[in-house]
C-alpha cells in the first residue's frame, strides 16, 4: 500500500513491502544487511528500522507476473529523496484482489477512485 500511497491514494499504513528478488530461502541476506544497517529482526520477513519504521520483505506477490517483467513496468516516484520503483495502481489493485484478504479488499475502492481521478485528470491535461 506504500506505493499506492505515493501514487496520491488517500490511505494510511502501518508498514512498508519491499518485494525482493532473491529466493525466499535466501531470506537471511536481507536479515543480516538490516541488522549491519541498526534494524531489529521481528520476525523473517519483518525488521523495525533505526527510525521506528517498519518492513516487511516480500519474496514472491501473487496475482502479479514476475519481478523482473513488474519491476520494468513500474512507476518511478520520489520517496524520502530517493528514486524508487513502485507497482502502478493497477498492478496493486490486481494483487490486493487477487489475495483478497480483508485488508486488502477494503483497500479497492480506494484504488479505484483514484486511478479513476488520475485518468480524468491526464484527459482534462489532453484536452487544453
Amino acid at each position: 500500500m506504500s506505493g499506492a500511497i505515493l501514487q496520491g491514494v488517500p490511505a494510511t499504513t502501518l508498514d512498508t513491502d519491499i518485494w525482493i528478488d532473491l529466493p525466499p530461502r535466501q531470506y537471511m541476506r536481507m536479515l543480516n544487511l538490516c541488522r549491519r544497517l541498526g534494524a531489529e529482526v521481528r520476525a523473517n520477513t519483518v525488521v523495525d528500522l533505526s527510525d521506528g519504521s517498519t518492513v516487511n520483505f516480500l519474496y514472491e506477490v501473487h496475482g502479479l507476473r514476475s519481478f523482473r517483467y513488474e519491476y520494468q513496468h513500474a512507476q518511478r516516484v520520489k520517496w524520502l529523496e530517493t528514486d524508487v520503483a513502485v507497482l502502478p495502481l493497477a498492478r496493486i489493485y490486481a494483487s490486493k484482489k487477487f489475495v483478497g484478504r480483508p485488508k486488502d479488499l477494503a483497500h479497492l475502492p480506494l484504488l479505484e477512485q483514484t486511478m479513476k481521478l488520475q485518468c480524468q485528470l491526464r484527459d482534462r491535461r489532453k484536452r487544453a
